[in-house]
Parts: C-alpha cells; sequence; structure tokens
C-alpha cells in the first residue's frame, strides 16, 4: 500500500497513453483516419490524459461536463474539476464527421497526438464563450470589476483570448494518446509522468509533499516560499510549466537551468525533487490555482503551495483570490470525488533590509520603504531592458544565466507592469 496521497477522481492513474504492439496498430489505423489540427493547449491536455494527470478524464468534456465545471466546479457525475477541457473544430470538419466515428488528432507540427471516438458534437456560440470566460476568468481584481473586463480581457488577456479564438463546435470523446511529444528528449530526467514522480516520492519513503508551481524563473520569493514548505512538509517539488507560454515569458530550458542552480547552492538536495510537466498557461488565475492542484494530486502532492496573484495576469484577480478560492469549492462526500490536495496558503514574501532576511505580511513590523516587493513581471522587465535588478531580486547564480539568456535575445518584448506587480 503506498503512503501517498490517492490520484483524483477514485479511480487510480486514468492514463490514455498506448504502448508497444497496440500503439502501433493504433498509428496504422490513425494514418486513414480524418484529421483535425488541435491547438497548443489541447496538445498539452491530450498529453496529461496521455501519462494520468488528468486523472479521472478520458477525454475532452462533453455539453454537461462543460457546463457543470464552468458553473459547479464539478463534472456531470459529480467529481471535483475546475475548468474544461475541451477541443474544438471548425463547422466544416465536425460536419464531415459522425457521431461514433473515430478521428486524428494532429498537432500545428503535422504529428499525430492521439485518436479519439467523436461521441458528441455541440456549437461553441460567441454567447457561450463569452460565458465561459466569465464564469472561469473573471476575478475580483481592478481589471475584472466596474465592467472593465471585456475592456481589457480581448486586449490583455492570453487566456480569455484562447477561448474566445475556439473554433466553432466542440467535439467529445475518449482518446488514445499516441505520443508525448518531445518533451523526454528536451528535459530529460525533469520531464515525468505521475506514476514516475509517485515512484520517486515513494523511494524517498515522503509522505507529505508540495508542490512549488513555476512559469517565471525562480527568484527570491519562491526560494522562500519552498524552504517554508520543506520545513512543514516531507519534501518539495519543484513542478515547471514546460509547455507554452505567452510572447516575453522565459522558456523551459533557461527555467530549468536556473533552478539548478539554485538547488545546486541553496537547498539540502535529498529535500527537493525536480520536475516538469506538458501544459500551456491558461492564465485562470484562481481557477488554474485549483487545476494546479488537481493534477498535482495526481502526481502524489498532498499540499500546493499558493502565494499572492497565483496564475494571474494583469490586475484580473485579487492578490490572494487564488487562496479564498479553496475555500468555497464544492466538498462531495466520496473521497474520490473531492479535491483531496490542499493549499498551503502562503502571504506576500519580500526581502526586508530591517529584518535583515526573507520576511512576509504575517512577519515583517517594517514598512514599503524597507522591502524589496518581488515579481516575475518586474524581474523579466529589468532584464528585457538591461536595467539594475534591485538588490536581494535574486541569486547572482540565477541572474547570470538570466543575463545571458537577455543578451542573445534579437527580438525583444515589451513586459507590462501593472498595479499590483
Amino acid at each position: 500500500m503506498s503512503n501517498l496521497i490517492p490520484p483524483h477522481g477514485g479511480k487510480g492513474l486514468v492514463c490514455a497513453l498506448l504502448e508497444g504492439a497496440q500503439l502501433e496498430a493504433e498509428k496504422k489505423k490513425a494514418a486513414g483516419l480524418k484529421k483535425i489540427t488541435i491547438s497548443g493547449r489541447e496538445n498539452g491536455d491530450l498529453i496529461m490524459m496521455g501519462i494520468g494527470g488528468f486523472s479521472p478524464l478520458k477525454g475532452f468534456m462533453g455539453k454537461a461536463d462543460w457546463k457543470s465545471v464552468c458553473e459547479n466546479y464539478l463534472l456531470a457525475d459529480g467529481t471535483f474539476w475546475p475548468i474544461p477541457a475541451t477541443l474544438s473544430a471548425t463547422k466544416e470538419d465536425a460536419a464531415a464527421i459522425k457521431i461514433g466515428e473515430e478521428i486524428a488528432l494532429v498537432n500545428k507540427d503535422g504529428v499525430t497526438m492521439a485518436t479519439m471516438k467523436v461521441e458528441e458534437k455541440y456549437e461553441m456560440t460567441d454567447a457561450d464563450k463569452r460565458w465561459e470566460c466569465e464564469k472561469c476568468y473573471l476575478g475580483e481584481g481592478d481589471d475584472s470589476v466596474g465592467g472593465n473586463f471585456w475592456k481589457k480581457a480581448m486586449e490583455d488577456h492570453p487566456g480569455v483570448q484562447m477561448v474566445m479564438a475556439q473554433k466553432d463546435i466542440n467535439l467529445a470523446g475518449p482518446v488514445k494518446v499516441l505520443s508525448e511529444g518531445d518533451f523526454r528528449e528536451r528535459f530529460p530526467g525533469v520531464y515525468m509522468s505521475p506514476a514516475e514522480s509517485r515512484k520517486i516520492f515513494e523511494d524517498k519513503g515522503w509522505k507529505t509533499i508540495a508542490a512549488l508551481q513555476l512559469r517565471n524563473p525562480m527568484h527570491r520569493s519562491h526560494e522562500h516560499l519552498a524552504k517554508i514548505a520543506v520545513d512543514v512538509c516531507d519534501g518539495v517539488f519543484i513542478h515547471s510549466l514546460v509547455g507554452s507560454l505567452k510572447p516575453g515569458d522565459i522558456p523551459a530550458e533557461v527555467r530549468i537551468e536556473c533552478i539548478d542552480a539554485l538547488i545546486e547552492g541553496y537547498f539540502v538536495k535529498d529535500n527537493i525533487v525536480q520536475g516538469g510537466y506538458p501544459l500551456d498557461m491558461r492564465y485562470a488565475g484562481p481557477r488554474e490555482a485549483l487545476l494546479h492542484a488537481t493534477f498535482r494530486q495526481n502526481y502524489g502532492v498532498s499540499r500546493m503551495i499558493i502565494g499572492r496573484d497565483h496564475a494571474g495576469v494583469g490586475d484580473f484577480y485579487g492578490l490572494f483570490e487564488a487562496q479564498t478560492i479553496f475555500d468555497k469549492i464544492p466538498q462531495p462526500k466520496e473521497d474520490g470525488k473531492r479535491l483531496l490536495c490542499t493549499p498551503l496558503k502562503i502571504d506576500w514574501t519580500f526581502y526586508c533590509y530591517k529584518c535583515d532576511g526573507m520576511a512576509s505580511l504575517r512577519t515583517c513590523p517594517h514598512t514599503d520603504a524597507d522591502r524589496v516587493k518581488l515579481s516575475g513581471t518586474k524581474l523579466r522587465k529589468a532584464l528585457s531592458e538591461g536595467t539594475e535588478v534591485v538588490d536581494h531580486f535574486g541569486r547572482e547564480e540565477v541572474l547570470v544565466i538570466l543575463r545571458k539568456y537577455y543578451a542573445g535575445l534579437t527580438d525583444k518584448v515589451e513586459i507590462k507592469t501593472h498595479g499590483k506587480s
């Protein structure tokens, strides 16, 4: 018996990735099927279904699941799930597909990633997409309230832009996944499946594991969050997104090099595991924090570190809205249907000159003038513009790596800062 938290959904790890003879037979069959091109987000979702990261999902959501997830945070069968996982197609492509027919799902590079048995087709009007955005992406920040959301979202919210750019018909049904893409080759020893992370944790004898979500280079605040978690859990899983980000964000290869430098110099290595997962960011703030906890449970994680503005973008979300949402979600009676990975809520952290170290609003009695406020956005902006990075913002070993990356860029993206950055 494992001491680890069970996978979400009560059915163990639900993995749609084929292997061996089954894989070869399905690849041959896929060559003769109608093809649908999928987006980067859909590609990442598929891989997570393949490796068990999205357990208990077996495929893309039908209308009942989509509606219930948006409205109630639950699949139609009552299992907690925080954000839709849907697949869209053009009206023309959808019209050519019969219910019950199998199709091939092909990514932007022409790689056949999966086959899917189409069990349902349903229209997504602009009104439906707007409703999904208002349910899943509307927050409590300045860019969301007072009628600002739709004034700002189509220009400044990449998650909303992705939903509104989806095609007109959603296709739903179970999938058979044929590939993990190139993640294993690009990120050897870092990219891993839930089964692999669980084995690592079990071999270490860990029971309580906290996950640190990263999409930015690891600065002093991230380091402090991880060290708080090391003190209260058996170990910490530094788990980076290695899928696609928005323009101006720093690529995974560089972020992983930064994490390696920090683990080498500033952590007890036995207490840290670095991993990577294949999703694209949705930038859904509180809803995405819930998704992060849900799939981390599948990876064997019992606590999800939630700090300030988790998975946020712009000023669409309140600073700690991603923490308070955990107190509002439904709690199904069955353990298997309930989210069991709990939040490790940590206040805004910063370096304080008077405290002479890292601190938080709960521990530091001093003023803003004494504090170095840390954010990934501010760090990227300073590095991109070649301006000086404030002392105590990041470790010098990390800044050397980041300066080298920015020095090699020919095309630079303007980094916008916001009121809470």
